[in-house]
């Protein structure tokens, strides 16, 4: 018995057939700092907004996202509440964030908090340079006046980089390079998660994932970084951003005299060599 495949029924063979090794395939993408475009947190300000970078995701629509903050010296916001939970982790500066009545509590480079959405607070910025990176798991981002605030039954925290707690190794990843530590901030590995790991100076190593979503940002410091898909290494600085999917290899090298701090979001574990 014979059987006449028509073009259409080709196809369908075709791309069943296909998308399994497609799907194994893995992915990455680097973002320099230097290299990221600015524009507003809020437009409709102009300069008188806080500037902001995506790095990944869009922050105005209903997406995990992750982003850039700048803020200028003395900037302090009025009292407001957002629509949705974030984190912030300073990169550069002096930052606040807390209840409006509270006294000011300025958390350096390395520090890290958490806005839970509907609480009412205020956040000022208090050296000559300050940048965060923020991150949201849902969006859009918004900001709304205090009458509009909600308890969603979480509790802000705010994390001084003096008190961070730094392990050399731990259940949560596989930390095999001399030198090397990690601190857990947020999730564990049976989800999605986040973790700082910092890269002694002259670490020459690498970080292996096979996760599905793996970003990285660089907090302090800088590293020469490269991979199968680079043509050839490249210095990435602070807020610099680097991501893969599936089983990937990123080769890094911190040839400064510094600790270099990296930020990780994943929903995997992965291991430093």
């Amino acid at each position: 018995m014979r059987f006449l495949l028509n073009a259409s029924t080709l196809a369908l063979v075709a791309t069943l057939i296909s998308t399994p090794a497609s799907a194994e395939q893995s992915t990455s993408q680097v973002v320099a700092a230097s290299n990221i475009d600015w524009g507003y947190l809020n437009p409709l300000r102009g300069d008188k907004s806080p500037g902001a970078a995506d790095l990944w995701g869009n922050r105005t629509t209903d997406t995990a996202t992750g982003m850039l903050v700048r803020f200028k010296k003395g900037f302090e916001s009025p009292p407001h509440i957002h629509n949705i939970t974030y984190r912030g982790i300073v990169i550069e500066g002096q930052m606040h964030n807390d209840d409006p009545t509270a006294e000011k509590m300025w958390m350096p480079a390395g520090s890290f908090w958490t806005q839970p959405a509907g609480e009412n607070h205020t956040t000022a910025a208090n050296a000559e340079t300050n940048l965060i990176y923020l991150e949201i798991d849902s969006g859009p981002y918004l900001v709304k006046p205090t009458n509009a605030q909600f308890d969603n039954g979480e509790r802000p925290l705010n994390l001084h980089a003096d008190n961070m707690v730094w392990l050399n190794s731990s259940d949560l990843n596989d930390i095999n390079a001399q030198g090397v530590q990690t601190a857990y901030l947020w999730g564990s590995t049976a989800d999605m998660n986040g973790s700082m790991i910092k890269l002694p100076a002259g670490f020459k190593g690498e970080i292996k994932t096979d996760a599905s979503e793996f970003r990285a940002v660089v907090i302090a410091g800088a590293v020469e970084y490269n991979s199968s898909e680079q043509d050839k290494a490249q210095n990435l600085s602070a807020g610099s951003y680097v991501e893969s999917t599936g089983n990937f290899t990123h080769t890094i090298e911190n040839t400064n005299d510094k600790t270099a701090t990296i930020y990780i979001r994943t929903n995997s574990k992965y291991q430093v060599d």
